[in-house]
C-alpha cells in the first residue's frame, strides 16, 4: 500500500539490490551517524509544528546557522575517534551507499517518527505521515550534499580532505554598463491617471475546513475535519473562519473575490501564492493541484477579465518547501507543479513567460507600455527548501537572468514591478545579499516591490550598499487572506502611477481591506469585507517613496502611539493579546529596516547596545509560515 501522500510509482528509484535492514545498517559508528541523520530528518526547518502564539517579526535562522553552530562539536567527536581522510571518505561512502536502499530510508524514517514522538514536536500521527512524507527527499537531499565524503570530510578534517561549500558565498556578474546617477521619481502631474492593483497573496484553502470542530485542537492545524468537538465550555469554529491556528474554508475566499466592488475596478492583480493549507504532513501532490486549479477557477468567476500575474509559494508543493532547482530530473522534479501552474495560468501569461515557468516557475512580462513585471520563484532563496542543501549557488540561474531583464529594461527606459512570495529579507544569506545589490544597481528602475509570505502587514527598506544610510528602495509585505494564526482575512489595494507615457508606475498609496470575523461569525449576520486603513492618511505619510518608510521607523522608535498603531494594522486588527514591550517594538521596526538577511549592521542606529540581546532573542525565533 503507497504511504500517505505518495502515489504507485511515485517513489524515487533504487539502484543495488534490496538488503535486510540488519545487514545494510552496518557497524556502530553507522548506526551513530545514521540516528544523527534520523535526527535531522526528524527536525527539519520544514518540518517544524508549532503554534505560536504571535507573529514574530524577523525569521528563523536555518540552516547555515545550524551547520556553524554543530560543526565544532562534530570536529571534535571525529577527533576524538583519530579518524583519517582515508578512513573517512571509506565511511561516508559506506554511508552513502547504505542509504541507496529502501530499507535503511525506512529505518531512518520509524527512528525519525520515534524521535519526534520522544521530543514532543507533534501528536504521534502528525509525525508519523510527515516523516514518511518528507523521508524520500531528505535522504536523497543529504546523501547528495552533507553526507557526501567531500562535503562531510572536508567539514569534518579540512580542506585537505574535501571542500566544504554548502552555503558557501557567491556572487552574480552585473553589466559593466556604469550605473546612472540616483534620480528618485517626481511626482506625478494633478490628474494623472492612477492604476489600482489588487493584491492577494496566502489564502491558504483548507477543503477540511468544518464549522463546530475544535479550533484549539493538539495538531498544527485546526478547524477541521479531524480536529474533533472542542471542549464543552468552549466555542467551535466559525462559519467564516476562527482566531486559532486555522485556514479558511472556500466560502470565505468566494466572499472576499465576490466582494470586491467597492475596492475597485482593478487594473491588474498581482497575487503571490501559498494556496493550499497548513496540513503540511498529509498533502499529496492531487491535493496540491486540487488547490491549485479550484482557486485559479475562483479567481477567473470573479475577476474576469482582469489581467492576473501570480507568482509561486512555498505551500504549493508538497513535501512543503521543496521545490528542487532544474538540475534534478524525474520524478523528484517540480515538473508535475510547475507544468500544471502553465496549464492553470496560460490565460493571463504569453508564451516566453510560459516557458520560463516551466523551467522554474518565474517569468517576466510587459503588462503595459513601459512597465515590466518580473515574478521571481523566492523558493530558490528559501532556509527551508532542503533541496538547496545540494546547491545553493544562484538556483535555476534566477538572480542572473533578473539582471538580464533589469538590464534590458534600463536600455530601453522602462520601469520594473518584481512580484515574489518570500521576501528578500528572509532568505538564505548570499541570495539576500545578491539581491540587494542588484536592487542598489538597478534603482532608478525599480519601480516597486511586492511580496507576502508572512501572513502580517509590513515592509523592508533598501539602503545603499556603501553607507548603509541612504534609502533607495521599498519592499511592501501584505497581508494574508487566511486567518492563520489568530488573524482576520484580509486583502491589499495599491493605487500605483498609472498608465501614461512617462509614468513612474511607483505606489502613491496603498488600502488594506478585512473580514472582521468577531462580526461575520455572529448568527444571522453576513461577511462585510471593509477598509482598515490607508497607509499615508494613517501614518501621516508625504508619499510612498523609501525615505517616508525609513523616516516612518525612527518615528515609531520615538512615539509608542504611533507603534500602537502599526502594530494593530500590523494584525489586520487584530493583535495578540500579550503586549509588546521594548524588545518586541525594536525586534519588530528593525525588521521594517532589514531587506537584507544577516545583515544587524542594518539596525545600528535604531537599536541601542545594551537593548541588542534581548532584540536578537527575538530575532531567533520561528517565521509562523
Amino acid at each position: 500500500m503507497p504511504r500517505l501522500g505518495v502515489s504507485p510509482g511515485q517513489s524515487r528509484p533504487r539502484s543495488g539490490r534490496e538488503q535486510s535492514s540488519d545487514r545494510s545498517l552496518g557497524a556502530p559508528c553507522l548506526r551513530l551517524l545514521w540516528l544523527g541523520l534520523a535526527l535531522a530528518l526528524a527536525l527539519p526547518d520544514s518540518l517544524v509544528l508549532w503554534s505560536p502564539a504571535e507573529a514574530h517579526p524577523l525569521p528563523a535562522q536555518g540552516h547555515p546557522a545550524k551547520f556553524i553552530r554543530i560543526a565544532p562539536q562534530l570536529q571534535e567527536t571525529f577527533g576524538w575517534w583519530n579518524l583519517t581522510c582515508p578512513t573517512c571518505k571509506g565511511l561516508f561512502t559506506a554511508i552513502d551507499f547504505g542509504l541507496r536502499n529502501q530499507a535503511s530510508v525506512a529505518w531512518v524514517g520509524s527512528v525519525a517518527i520515534k524521535l519526534c514522538m520522544l521530543l514532543k514536536i507533534a501528536p504521534p500521527a502528525v509525525c508519523q505521515s510527515a516523516v514518511q512524507l518528507f523521508e524520500d527527499d531528505v535522504v536523497e537531499v543529504w546523501t547528495r550534499s552533507v553526507l557526501s565524503p567531500s562535503e562531510a570530510c572536508g567539514l569534518l578534517l579540512g580542506s585537505s580532505c574535501g571542500h566544504w561549500d554548502i552555503f558557501s558565498s557567491w556572487n552574480i556578474s552585473l553589466p559593466s554598463v556604469p550605473k546612472p546617477p540616483p534620480q528618485p521619481p517626481k511626482p506625478p502631474a494633478p490628474g494623472s491617471p492612477v492604476s489600482r492593483v489588487l493584491f492577494l497573496t496566502d489564502l491558504h484553502w483548507d477543503h477540511d475546513y468544518l464549522e463546530g470542530t475544535d479550533p484549539n485542537c493538539e495538531n498544527p492545524l485546526c478547524c477541521r475535519q479531524d480536529s474533533g468537538p472542542p471542549p464543552a465550555s468552549q466555542p467551535g469554529a466559525g462559519y467564516w473562519g476562527e482566531y486559532s491556528k486555522c485556514d479558511l474554508p472556500l466560502r470565505t475566499l468566494e466572499s472576499l473575490l465576490s466582494g470586491l466592488g467597492p475596492a475597485g475596478p482593478f487594473d491588474m492583480v498581482y497575487w503571490t501564492g501559498d494556496i493550499p493549507a497548513h496540513n503540511i504532513w498529509q498533502q499529496s501532490r492531487q491535493d496540491q493541484l486540487r488547490a491549485l486549479t479550484t482557486i485559479t477557477a475562483l479567481v477567473k468567476k470573479f475577476l474576469g477579465p482582469v489581467p492576473v500575474y501570480p507568482a509561486v509559494g512555498n505551500h504549493e508543493s508538497t513535501p512543503v518547501n521543496g521545490f528542487p532547482p532544474p538540475f534534478i530530473k524525474g520524478n523528484q522534479s517540480s515538473h508535475w507543479l510547475y507544468e500544471a501552474m502553465a496549464k492553470a495560468w496560460e490565460p493571463w501569461l504569453p508564451a516566453e513567460a510560459l516557458r520560463t515557468l516551466r523551467i522554474g516557475g518565474f517569468y517576466a512580462l510587459s503588462p503595459r507600455p513601459g512597465l515590466r513585471l518580473i515574478s521571481l520563484n523566492m523558493n530558490f532563496c528559501s532556509r527551508e527548501n532542503f533541496w538547496l542543501l545540494i546547491n545553493s549557488t544562484d538556483p535555476a540561474g534566477q538572480l542572473q537572468w533578473l539582471v538580464g531583464e533589469l538590464q534590458a529594461a534600463e536600455d530601453r527606459g522602462e520601469k520594473v514591478h518584481i512580484i515574489g512570495h518570500i521576501p528578500p529579507g528572509h532568505c538564505l544569506k548570499s541570495w539576500s545579499w545578491n539581491y540587494y545589490r542588484i536592487v542598489e544597481r538597478y534603482e532608478n528602475t525599480l519601480a516597486g516591490q511586492f511580496f507576502g509570505h508572512t501572513h502580517v502587514d509590513e515592509f523592508e527598506v533598501f539602503y545603499d550598499e556603501e553607507t548603509l544610510s541612504r534609502p533607495l528602495s521599498v519592499a511592501f509585505l501584505a497581508p494574508s487572506a487566511t486567518t492563520y494564526i489568530s488573524l482576520n482575512p484580509g486583502y491589499r489595494v495599491y493605487q500605483i502611477d498609472g498608465n501614461y507615457s512617462g509614468s513612474s508606475h511607483v505606489v502613491l498609496d496603498h488600502e488594506t481591506y478585512i473580514l472582521n470575523l468577531t462580526e461575520a461569525n455572529k448568527p444571522g449576520a453576513t461577511p462585510h469585507w471593509h477598509l482598515l486603513y490607508r497607509a499615508r492618511e494613517t501614518y501621516g505619510l508625504p508619499n510612498m517613496l523609501p525615505t517616508a518608510w525609513h523616516d516612518l521607523v525612527y518615528r515609531m522608535r520615538r512615539d509608542t502611539q504611533l507603534f500602537q498603531t502599526f502594530w494593530f494594522l500590523y494584525h489586520k486588527g487584530h493583535p495578540p493579546s500579550e503586549p509588546c514591550g521594548t524588545p518586541c517594538r525594536l525586534a519588530t521596526l528593525c525588521a521594517q529596516l532589514s531587506a537584507r538577511s544577516d545583515s544587524p549592521a542594518l539596525c545600528r542606529h535604531l537599536v541601542p547596545d545594551a537593548s541588542l540581546p534581548n532584540v536578537q532573542s527575538l530575532w531567533s525565533r520561528p517565521l509562523l509560515c
